[in-house]
């Protein structure tokens, strides 16, 4: 259930926040084969967030700036971006790589990973999407979880402590990895990618919980034809060539 909300979600919200030369514009989406994972999904996205960027990034960066992100979902793995990792337009020195694993608790693995991709120094860093702020500027009272109640599966709103009692629940564990190896930017720009990673997990999961009631009914079969017109429909208000 979980997926369908996790693709009607992302197809909503990126038309929701693309217009005209800003947003997501698909130029990729079709089925993929792993050897080790099996069946899954691969999609290549341009990130167009010129405005989108704090006024000293865009002292750094051209007028049209776009990130390109590659992801390969194998549910319940995904990756995004590979080891050429999730670039820039204009920045080769700058890489986010993004590990994910989906499990049906309320987030108490530890180590779910194994990965070498773990070196050094790192943060363990737990969101709850019905207490943790988020910016101002994507507050909405309906997508409240605090508020939200569900009419077709009574699920909501969430109370302190919804994380030990509630069911069903799932937890979306990441590995997230940011480089920027430019001197006198790296940490300033790193530390600002992992916030912005944090908020947009936020707002998505938030948005899944409050927008329920449009996906639950939804076969994955249903959820994908309604992820192909979002993308044609997004393409268009981005004014993209891409099918």
């Amino acid at each position: 259930q979980y997926r369908v909300g996790q693709l009607y979600t992302i197809s909503k919200h990126s038309h929701q926040e693309s217009e005209k030369g800003e947003g997501v514009e698909v130029v990729k989406n079709e089925p993929h084969e792993d050897p080790v994972h099996g069946p899954g999904q691969f999609t290549e996205k341009r990130v167009h967030l010129s405005s989108k960027l704090p006024s000293w990034a865009r002292a750094v960066t051209p007028r049209i700036f776009y990130i390109t992100e590659k992801a390969w979902n194998y549910y319940p793995y995904t990756i995004t971006a590979d080891n050429h990792s999730l670039q820039c337009s204009f920045l080769p020195k700058f890489s986010i790589y993004i590990e994910t694993k989906y499990e049906d608790n309320c987030g108490d693995s530890e180590n779910i990973f194994h990965s070498d991709k773990i070196l050094g120094d790192h943060e363990v860093s737990f969101l709850d999407i019905a207490f943790d702020e988020i910016p101002e500027r994507y507050y909405r009272s309906l997508e409240d979880p605090r508020f939200f109640s569900s009419a077709k599966t009574g699920r909501g709103p969430l109370r302190e402590g919804w994380r030990q009692h509630t069911k069903p629940i799932m937890c979306s564990y990441k590995l997230v990895s940011v480089k920027f190896e430019v001197w006198g930017l790296q940490t300033r720009v790193e530390q600002f990618v992992h916030k912005v990673i944090r908020d947009i997990l936020l707002i998505g999961h938030r948005q899944a919980f409050a927008w329920v009631d449009e996906w639950c009914d939804m076969s994955l079969e249903e959820v994908r034809a309604f992820e192909t017109q979002m993308q044609v429909a997004t393409n268009q208000k981005l004014g993209s060539q891409h099918p």
